[in-house]
């Protein structure tokens, strides 16, 4: 027998911070799900999650990240929650609008609610647990569903961009949370060295997408190259990473000539692409990473021509819904 659950009887709390796009995407998510509730402005990813958890009237709460648009039928899907232990963490992936990934990196999320109150993670891990300070998914137990539901739209400012490319360029190369010997880096797991190579070439077709390439880019630089420069692990502070941008790079690109409709900030796209040119060059030469610099047309071949890795082997999947990978 199954016990089939609808994804409806679980609380859905939509998460925000500082995203440009993040009362827009609301609105759209309300007009799926008028009963959602929102957490705004919670500094911290941990303790963001628990501000979400506090909201929760049931026991298993859903997140939707800010950046986050959901597609209608999820809410039509059911769990078998037979093959759900309490401790579990049900994650679906999302598809990346700016490189066409489609993997766990802003999907929607069901969380118990115990578990939330009990982690500590990113800003309240312990110094010594170097895997908490960065991810959840170090310490936390994630079922991966078979299906995508939801679309990430991290491209609504420079600032998002960059920083969406940044966090997974530091991310992805990390292993078992931690960075690796810069000789060892083509050799961590197979999935992400892949994701991390995409993240560095793909996206100029896209708005801001050369800022998220570029992000990526100088993440795995200053990891892998510039190493010891820099504590990799303020990865996971928005208001570091916010600072990093507005004082140290920006200044770099601010007299150009492009507009962002956002913010009002302005670029200069050939600087920026030179820029992104230079550090690929280095990645190249220093560590042998196998990126190109793509533009706009072989973007856009290359999404329309990828194929994402099957989820075939995932422990649990939806009910009575196509896998659409």
């Amino acid at each position: 027998m199954s016990n089939l659950v609808s994804i409806n009887e679980f609380d859905i709390i939509y998460i925000s911070y500082d995203e440009p796009n993040a009362d827009e995407n609301y609105a759209d998510l309300l007009s799926k799900c008028p009963w959602a509730k929102r957490s705004h402005g919670v500094w911290g990813s941990d303790a963001a999650h628990k501000a979400a958890a506090a909201l929760s009237e049931t026991d298993r709460f859903i997140t939707v990240d800010a950046d986050n648009i959901v597609n209608e039928d999820f809410f039509n899907i059911q769990i078998d929650m037979d093959k759900v232990r309490s401790g579990d963490v049900i994650s679906w992936a999302a598809k990346n609008q700016v490189n066409g990934l489609i993997y766990g990196n802003g999907g929607i999320k069901c969380w118990p609610v115990d578990v939330v109150n009990k982690m500590r993670t990113h800003e309240a891990a312990p110094i010594t647990d170097k895997k908490a300070q960065v991810d959840f998914c170090w310490n936390i137990h994630y079922v991966q569903m078979n299906n995508w539901y939801s679309w990430v739209h991290n491209n609504g400012s420079p600032l998002q961009a960059w920083r969406a490319g940044f966090r997974e360029g530091v991310k992805m190369g990390l292993e078992n949370g931690d960075i690796v010997d810069p000789a060892r880096l083509k050799h961590i797991h197979r999935e992400n060295y892949k994701r991390l190579l995409i993240w560095m070439t793909v996206g100029e077709d896209t708005h801001n997408g050369q800022w998220a390439v570029y992000g990526a880019r100088l993440g795995c630089h200053m990891t892998n190259i510039l190493r010891h420069e820099w504590d990799w692990k303020n990865v996971r502070d928005f208001d570091w990473l916010s600072n990093y941008f507005n004082v140290e790079l920006a200044p770099q690109f601010a007299d150009g000539t492009e507009l962002c409709p956002r913010t009002g900030y302005s670029w200069d796209p050939v600087r920026l692409k030179a820029e992104t040119v230079r550090l690929g060059n280095d990645l190249r030469s220093k560590l042998d990473l196998e990126i190109a610099d793509f533009d706009t047309a072989a973007s856009r071949f290359y999404k329309a021509t990828m194929r994402n890795p099957s989820r075939t082997g995932a422990m649990v999947r939806e009910t009575d819904v196509i896998d659409t990978i």
